[in-house]
């Protein structure tokens, strides 16, 4: 009867900690590509991307931006879901977004890579979507025009789900998907750094918190660290 009992305290302690841990907001699989405090892990211009109010927060709203900056991750991805919050502020015709399987091109300020795009662009919002930076240099995919503009919340944060497996990339923005997109061409690349930009343009600010990532095997599914 002892025995019967302390098994049944270890089987609820057990339930009660399974529980617990479903239940305390953590995200299984992932892990900070940001601490929150420092760029540790990260490069860049340190003239215009600094950490403020935990968040990494590029450009300035004092002087204009003269071109495009990038603050990227030292580590590559290949399959994976990005989670973040994002936002710009500032100037009329401000613009910024997060890169993926992505590139340095070698003696240059640019990169070259998959963007999630942030900002707007002939009266339009193109928040969640995808755009090809520095290679076709055109948007490969946008959300619902109408939709973007219901879940955005201007000058405040707005929360991106990016996932890349294989030949297909998704993106979510503010839990409503605006990109559904399969690359046709096999030579594009499927890993590369992460990175966040502010573009060249007017005084304006990006800021991005809450960087986390997980790696995901063949089939989707966590893939161990």
């Amino acid at each position: 009867m002892r025995w019967q009992m302390l098994s049944l305290v270890v089987v609820a302690t057990g339930l009660s900690n399974a529980l617990h841990a479903e239940g305390d907001g953590k995200e299984g699989g992932f892990r900070p590509l940001f601490d929150g405090e420092t760029l540790e892990g990260w490069e860049g211009s340190e003239k215009w991307f600094r950490v403020q109010e935990g968040a990494i927060v590029g450009g300035s709203l004092k002087e204009r931006i003269p071109r495009n900056e990038f603050l990227c991750t030292k580590e590559s991805f290949g399959d994976f879901e990005l989670r973040l919050k994002a936002k710009l502020i500032g100037e009329e015709g401000r613009n910024a977004g997060v890169q993926f399987r992505t590139q340095r091109i070698p003696d240059h300020h640019e990169v070259i890579g998959y963007q999630c795009d942030m900002g707007a662009m002939n009266g339009r919002p193109i928040w969640g979507s995808l755009y090809d930076e520095s290679r076709r240099r055109k948007f490969l995919a946008h959300g619902d025009e109408a939709e973007v503009k219901r879940v955005f919340r201007p000058e405040d944060w707005n929360e991106f789900v990016v996932r890349a497996e294989g030949p297909r990339i998704q993106i979510w923005l503010n839990g409503v998907q605006t990109v559904d997109y399969t690359e046709e061409d096999a030579k594009v690349a499927r890993e590369g750094i992460i990175a966040v930009q502010i573009h060249g343009g007017p005084p304006s600010e990006a800021w991005y918190k809450d960087i986390r990532i997980k790696s995901l095997g063949k089939d989707g599914a966590v893939k161990p660290e």
